[in-house]
């Protein structure tokens, strides 16, 4: 099992533009094998419910609600967590039927995330790129999915630009 922040970033980018095609790493047998990788059962039901969730995390995230929030509640409605006391301390155990743990999980662990790091779940800053980051710098500045491909991509365009003036 995938930890929260691991989970829902993997969810949040299963849907890159490959030069220029966007793509959706949850359909067909791909899907199933990376639901399965994440502590799945990689079935139909289950592919739909990350979809959703997928969806709907992705419109709350870049501030286009749209009832996304609604749809976020409504994958939380038939789970219950309870607390188990361990040497460790207290584990939460998610319960909900197996096909809908992983959009809840994620749905969770959204919450989570933005808790633990206020403000610092985005969208990468480049428009043509579908994906999105925690920001784990120490000022909170960081753009970019990944400064190798979209930072350097950003960084030149605007080096280009000024080099024309």
């Amino acid at each position: 099992m995938l930890r929260n922040e691991e989970l829902l970033l993997s969810l949040l980018n299963s849907a890159p533009v490959i030069e220029g095609t966007p793509t959706d790493r949850l359909q067909g047998e791909t899907g199933r094998n990376v639901a399965r990788s994440w502590g799945g059962t990689g079935s139909a039901s289950e592919l739909a419910g990350l979809r959703r969730a997928r969806q709907a995390l992705q419109a709350v995230i870049r501030g286009d609600d749209g009832g996304a929030v609604g749809e976020l509640a409504g994958i939380l409605d038939d789970a219950v967590q309870t607390p188990r006391v361990t040497p460790d301390g207290v584990a939460w155990e998610l319960q909900v039927p197996d096909d809908d743990r992983l959009a809840a999980g994620a749905v969770l662990a959204w919450s989570g995330v933005i808790a633990e790091f206020p403000g610092r779940l985005r969208a990468c800053a480049n428009h043509e790129c579908t994906q999105f980051l925690v920001d784990h710098s120490r000022p909170g500045t960081a753009k970019w999915c990944s400064m190798a491909v979209c930072g350097n991509r950003m960084k030149a365009r605007t080096h280009a630009r000024r080099s024309r003036v």
